[in-house]
């Protein structure tokens, strides 16, 4: 068949051959799975499909390129970029991402960046952006900025109003003696000293560890000096005056200048 390959066609039957004549002790895993979705036989790869058209008239894709899928935008992302980028710390509030069919904030009223029901969220200012894009009535000449601008200023008195409103309760609710535990920042700053603490005990051994290494070379040098004292001019001295004093040390059988003893 030239430079088809066709064994992958034939995996499940040699399986199903095999464990009839008790080859394997049982089938492999993945033996029901290529059954019910056996290797495609197609041996044309399919073009994708192009959802955008041909931006130059005349050109085709490269090669290459003819099988890679095309890049799909919409008119959100640059709106979130750049929300986001401004606000980066929208994204670390908690969300619940629950849709019923994908379309529900086709369904909102988008003519007010809040809505009983909808909690307000860094989407809401971009869906609000393109409503006032869109909203030729009402918003004639307005540019990218203006909208964006517009938006922000609603998102940012809808926080503040938020803000107020869960401090009074909890005012109120502190007045009727209600307790409070700590807060976010304060558990946060007691971990950060916890792991403060435990770095310094670590830095404060290692320095100690460092101390000791150094005071043990040093010591070894001087024990060898210690061991090899060099002698001074007085102890020359001293030396060449007992010289004189002590007797010369006679052999056995020898005195020093070599002469033998007479015999008794």
């Amino acid at each position: 068949m030239g430079q088809y390959d066709f064994r992958p066609l034939r995996v499940h039957r040699t399986a199903s051959q095999l464990f009839a004549a008790e080859r394997f002790k049982s089938t492999p895993p993945w033996h029901e799975v290529i059954g019910v979705v056996p290797p495609a036989q197609a041996l044309v790869r399919p073009q994708p499909l192009q959802h955008q058209g041909a931006k130059r008239a005349g050109k085709t894709r490269k090669r290459s390129k003819l099988f890679q899928p095309q890049k799909i935008s919409y008119e959100e992302d640059k709106l979130r970029k750049e929300f986001f980028g401004d606000h980066p710390w929208e994204l670390a509030r908690p969300r619940t991402v629950l849709e019923v069919d994908g379309k529900d904030a086709q369904r909102y009223d988008w003519s007010q960046v809040s809505e009983p029901g909808r909690p307000v969220t860094g989407e809401s200012v971009i869906q609000r952006q393109i409503h006032i894009l869109n909203d030729k009535q009402n918003h004639p000449n307005i540019s990218h900025a203006g909208a964006y601008d517009l938006a922000r200023k609603e998102f940012y008195a809808k926080r503040l109003q938020e803000d107020v409103e869960r401090q009074v309760a909890k005012e109120e609710a502190m007045a009727t003696g209600a307790y409070f535990g700590k807060t976010m920042l304060q558990i946060s700053m007691e971990l950060e000293d916890q792991v403060f603490e435990r770095w310094k005990q670590w830095a404060m051994k290692k320095a100690l560890e460092q101390e000791q290494q150094k005071a043990a070379m040093y010591t070894g040098m001087e024990n060898e000096s210690a061991r090899q004292p060099e002698e001074s001019s007085e102890t020359r001295a001293s030396l060449a005056n007992l010289e004189g004093l002590i007797p010369p040390i006679e052999a056995e059988g020898k005195e020093v200048d070599g002469s033998v003893p007479a015999a008794s």
